[in-house]
């Protein structure tokens, strides 16, 4: 059977794969592969520039011809990288013969062959790859995925700042609300999640076997190799990796920096988790409708349904990012003494974990632009609950000094449909100023918000 969207084991690269074409380049083997062309090329070049006589800085053709291996890798380099592992049966291996492969016939980079790959450990590329795959599937992908949500939500905050909306605290009727608040608060937690993600330094170590420049210092003993790779890892892109420079370390990175991403990501997750299962609830209550979509079918039976299935995929694959991620974040930053094995093939699913999320973020901003606002309902719902005024009626009560004030008005209220008419006796028996009287013989449960929309507005 040969591999197609339908024959693939993983969805996000069967019925998903379309929706995933911006993670794929960076997260997929090839993108791996990529960033180790990436690495050995940079340090290779800053080899030459650190002064030693048995490798003198190479001209400015070769240092372009070096860099246009990387700015133009392919899947055909990645395919031939691949055929050179059937041999060496060590991946690493095989981009350092692919890329002395590429030195044929170019006399200056063939007497300096030797220098590619020069004193490094499989993790110092490794390691570096991984951050740089990880900076580019964050800044390029998962983030602006999260802002576009973040500025949807923020659209109907200040949109709906103004439309009341029913709580339901536990469930129940409770102090109204609006829509654009509930909106609104979303967007201040899931910003502060953005931030957090963004503020991740991500990490890259290049000191050798057990992080010590043994090999390093074996051959230039009286060089500052820590300050060279440093520089290396911490120098802008082309020349440099453009990343935070990790001093200490075993054979692995700690990959803490790592623990630190998945866990903030995992967080923003759980947030739209949280907005996927409010959003389901309120489409059920008729507060929101759906906008039909030609020839799309909600059941196979039921002619009459529109099911909100972005918000139900977008909850299911946030759980299975969360999964990944979770596993992730506390299974990565643990090794055995100076290396073990295990974080390995772990890593190779970083693109699985990033990609559902990448999935769910696409579905919930798909059904967040469907919706369409029921005022109709929402004030409907308003309208049969004038149990809610029980609160800044028994609050003004307090005020005054009524007493028993909390217990007068849930003797009236708990459990009980509570109509207009017996609220405004309540009101009219009470010994308080004539004036508060007034004021709460005008509201009503629609415009019983508080600062609700002053707050939606802000965001």
């Amino acid at each position: 059977m040969s591999l197609s969207t339908i024959t693939a084991l993983s969805p996000l690269d069967g019925r998903y794969a379309p929706k995933l074409a911006a993670l794929r380049p960076i997260m997929s083997e090839h993108g791996y592969m990529h960033r180790r062309v990436q690495v050995e090329v940079a340090w290779f070049i800053a080899l030459s520039d650190a002064g030693f006589a048995e490798f003198k800085p190479l001209t400015t053709g070769a240092r372009a011809y070096l860099l246009g291996l990387v700015k133009n890798f392919s899947e055909a380099d990645a395919a031939a990288i691949k055929e050179i592992e059937k041999t060496t049966n060590h991946d690493v291996k095989a981009v350092e013969y692919w890329i002395k492969s590429k030195f044929e016939a170019r006399p200056e980079l063939e007497k300096a062959s030797e220098f590619v790959h020069f004193a490094c450990t499989s993790e110092d590329i490794n390691n570096t790859s991984h951050a740089l795959q990880l900076r580019s599937g964050r800044d390029q992908v998962v983030l602006p995925g999260l802002d576009r949500i973040v500025l949807k939500l923020r659209e109907m905050a200040h949109a709906f700042a103004e439309v009341p909306m029913l709580s339901r605290t536990h469930g129940q009727t409770a102090s109204p609300t609006t829509v654009g608040k509930e909106m609104a608060n979303v967007v201040m937690r899931l910003q502060t999640a953005c931030d957090r993600i963004a503020s991740v330094k991500i990490m890259g170590k290049m000191n050798g076997a057990v992080g010590n420049y043994n090999a390093h210092l074996s051959a230039w003993p009286d060089f500052d190799w820590e300050a060279f790779s440093k520089k290396v890892i911490e120098t802008p892109e082309p020349l440099g990796l453009g990343l935070t420079f990790q001093p200490y370390s075993i054979q692995i990175e700690p990959h803490d920096y790592m623990a630190e991403l998945f866990d903030a990501v995992a967080r923003a997750n759980t947030i739209l988790i949280d907005l996927s299962r409010d959003i389901w609830g309120y489409v059920s209550l008729g507060y929101f409708k759906q906008r039909l979509k030609a020839g799309e079918i909600g059941s196979s039976t039921m002619p009459h349904k529109v099911n909100p299935i972005d918000f139900e995929n977008a909850e299911g694959n946030l759980g299975l990012a969360n999964a990944l991620l979770k596993h992730l974040s506390e299974k990565l930053p643990i090794s055995r003494w100076q290396r073990d094995l295990t974080d390995s093939t772990v890593l190779r699913n970083m693109g699985v974990a990033l990609g559902y999320a990448t999935l769910a973020y696409a579905s919930l901003l798909t059904g967040l632009n469907k919706l369409e606002i029921n005022e109709e309902a929402l004030a409907e719902d308003l309208d049969a609950s004038w149990e809610v005024l029980a609160e800044p009626i028994q609050t003004v009560m307090r005020r005054f000094g009524v007493q028993g004030a909390y217990e007068k008005l849930k003797e009236v209220t708990r459990g009980k449909t509570v109509t207009a008419e017996a609220l405004h006796g309540l009101i009219h028996s009470l010994e308080i100023p004539q004036a508060e009287k007034d004021r709460l013989l005008a509201m009503t449960p629609g415009s019983y918000v508080g600062k609700a929309a002053e707050l939606a507005r802000r965001v």
